[in-house]
């Protein structure tokens, strides 16, 4: 068989329900929006506000960039949406891949996604601590030592005396032990139990949309029209620059693609989590942005566009605990980032070794908590030991162009299915015809080719080990390839329904 071989949305469903790889469906309508919201609304809204203001000169005209990011974000949610209740199957933009442009496509978006999952997930824990440290500075008055937060490269950066940390073996012990300690604990939910996981995320979602509530609240208080003269001070190229920054703070809503194996009645609350969750976030984006611009001159952000919304509550010197409030409210966020990430990654590699692409040692699922235990543990593994290493520009940098290249491939999905299979049910339709894709292709490729040239070369150089690793593994053991697909009806079980 040809590497453009085609895996029909038939044979992705049978294989799905084959036993010893089949995840239980347990989610709501209700999960996967929470699972959403809490992709989407992460250190973004706390940290990316103030960048986005002023650089380019947005200022209160941000609120327009915010929208306009939304819509350009939402082609490509709506073609999400409408594949994932078409293929309610874990993989998410791989499953696409191998249901529309074939085995070859499907192997590339797969290890493309772990740019946005698992490294992306690495800038995130490294977030988490600074974080975590600043909580535990603002709330309780002492913080982490630096030897334990940092990596070795942005220790020595900080000028700090490398002879004063405690060696071993005449090795200074310099590593983020707490981004490998929330990413362990969190390695340990998601084995569990994804019922349990989903629970915690709700949790977390509620405490950050309290704090941001409260925030609101305080920054209308605080408003002063004033603030709003001139209302878009860079023009309409300030605005563009604000949405540029804006648009990385909406990646995520595909995450919840990503358990659609694991989620009841999938045609119809696969869509409600995508769209409804993007929705929910434009909203929550829009009032915050609102009350920070109006609480305070967006000029005075240029020093402090890290912590913009502590920095709107001590220009109106606010009560110390409200600042308290706000860092707890970065901690909640980004862990529920990581929680739903680390979700997100071990499905992809499941789903990749389920067809026979990586070895079925990945496939396996845990016979008592029903979680694909192997996948999540090395994932964490992975990410841990990275977070405790490496820095977080050089993890960054890579993330953005994997989740723009997955947008693209998704959206030339939906074109060719229904090119393809016109006539086959589609429980939800992007609305707007060809036209609603291809304009989401043509959005995510504009926004990627304003990306640099050096992360353009790390992305091709990415893909090139991938591709290396499928034609030595994945080649001669695909399940597809080798005919060890079909599956007879007693191998798929009496459920093999939806």
């Amino acid at each position: 068989m040809s590497i453009f071989q085609i895996k029909s949305v038939d044979e992705i469903m049978a294989e799905s329900h084959e036993r010893g790889h089949k995840l239980p469906r347990v989610l709501g309508s209700f999960d996967v929006t929470m699972i959403g919201i809490g992709a989407i609304i992460g250190a973004g809204i706390f940290a990316m506000l103030g960048e986005a203001a002023t650089k380019g000169g947005a200022g209160p005209s941000l609120i327009i960039s915010i929208i306009l990011t939304a819509i350009a974000c939402g082609f490509a949610a709506l073609c999400y949406a409408e594949l994932a209740a078409m293929v309610p199957i874990s993989g998410s933009a791989y499953t696409y891949a191998y249901a529309t442009l074939g085995e070859l496509a499907a192997w590339i978006i797969g290890w493309d996604l772990i740019l946005e999952y698992a490294i992306g997930n690495v800038a995130v824990a490294i977030s988490w601590s600074g974080y975590f440290n600043d909580f535990l500075k603002s709330v309780f008055g002492f913080g982490v030592p630096l030897w334990l937060r940092l990596d070795y490269h942005t220790f020595l950066k900080s000028g700090a005396d490398i002879a004063a940390v405690p060696h071993l073996f005449g090795v200074p012990i310099v590593c983020n032990l707490l981004a490998a300690t929330v990413v362990g604990l969190l390695t340990w939910l998601l084995v569990y139990g994804i019922k349990e996981s989903t629970r915690f995320n709700s949790v977390m979602v509620g405490i950050k949309l309290l704090v941001l509530a409260t925030f609101v609240v305080v920054g209308i208080y605080y408003f002063d029209p004033k603030n709003w003269v001139p209302f878009a001070p860079g023009g309409w190229k300030g605005i563009q620059v604000g949405a540029a920054y804006i648009f990385f703070a909406y990646i995520g809503f595909d995450a919840v693609s990503t358990v659609a194996e694991e989620t009841r009645d999938p045609q119809k609350n696969m869509p409600i989590g995508i769209i409804g969750s993007l929705i929910i976030c434009t909203f929550i984006y829009v009032l915050v942005t609102v009350a920070l611009t109006g609480m305070m001159p967006f000029t005075e952000l240029k020093d402090k566009i890290a912590e913009p919304l502590v920095a709107g509550l001590q220009y109106n010197h606010a009560a110390s605990w409200l600042v308290g409030l706000v860092s707890l409210g970065a901690v909640v966020a980004t862990t529920a980032v990581l929680l739903v990430f680390q979700m997100g990654q071990p499905r992809i590699f499941f789903s990749m070794s389920r067809d026979g692409l990586l070895p079925p040692y990945f496939a396996k699922v845990h016979p008592k908590h029903h979680t694909p235990h192997v996948t999540t543990i090395w994932t964490g593994i992975f990410v841990a030991s990275f977070a405790s290493f490496f820095s977080l520009d050089t993890m960054a940098e890579l993330c953005n162009i994997g989740t723009l290249f997955a947008f693209v491939v998704v959206c030339v999905g939906v074109i060719i299915l229904r090119v393809k299979d016109p006539d086959r049910p589609r429980p939800f339709r992007a609305p707007g015809g060809y036209v609603t894709p291809a304009l989401g292709i043509f959005f995510c490729l504009f926004l990627m080719l304003g990306l640099g040239f050096m992360t353009w070369m790390r992305f091709l150089i990415w893909l090139a080990v991938g591709l290396v690793i499928y034609f030595f593994y994945g080649y001669e053991n695909s399940r597809l390839r080798t005919g060890k697909l079909a599956l007879t009806a007693e191998a798929a079980g009496p459920d093999a329904k939806i």
